[in-house]
């Protein structure tokens, strides 16, 4: 199973996003998401999150809070844990990205961009700041048939 990190920032009631439209074969193509990627070899979920962030836009954390893990499960795509942050202080200036546009988007209007059903799940968990969650989305090719949200600790 491979692991992975997801990370949300905030700013003014936005989220940075961004949408996938860069890379080949990439199976986020057409979907706006947050900011992450794949854990390295002996790699910690936060110092891949700091990593993926810097990579990506440019920006260092200097402040984040662990929210949830999402467990995708397919018949597709490889299983994913998913370890899943928001942040709200970071230093340096945002750079343009290579896998994507990236953008501010407010939060009341992120549900009408193209995403993942289930990354609609956990954004609405975020968005309602619930405590820790632990969430289990399974799809069939690219639809979800079901999913299980409950609140856990880190």
């Amino acid at each position: 199973m491979k692991e992975t990190t997801l990370c949300y920032l905030e700013r003014d009631d936005a989220y940075l996003m961004l949408y996938r439209n860069k890379k080949k074969h990439d199976p986020n193509a057409g979907k706006w998401i947050g900011i992450g990627g794949k854990l390295e070899a002996g790699e910690t979920p936060d110092a891949c999150l700091l990593r993926e962030v810097y990579e990506e836009t440019g920006l260092t954390l200097t402040a984040y809070t662990y929210r949830g893990v999402v467990n995708f499960q397919s018949d597709q795509y490889d299983n994913e844990r998913m370890h899943v942050y928001t942040a709200t202080g970071w230093d340096g200036v945002l750079h343009p990205c290579d896998e994507g546009e990236l953008r501010w988007i407010p939060k009341a209007e992120l549900f009408t961009y193209p995403m993942w059903e289930g990354d609609a799940l956990f954004l609405r968990a975020l968005y309602r700041d619930e405590p820790f969650f632990r969430l289990t989305l399974t799809y069939r090719g690219d639809t979800l048939i079901s999913s299980s949200l409950s609140p856990s600790t880190p």
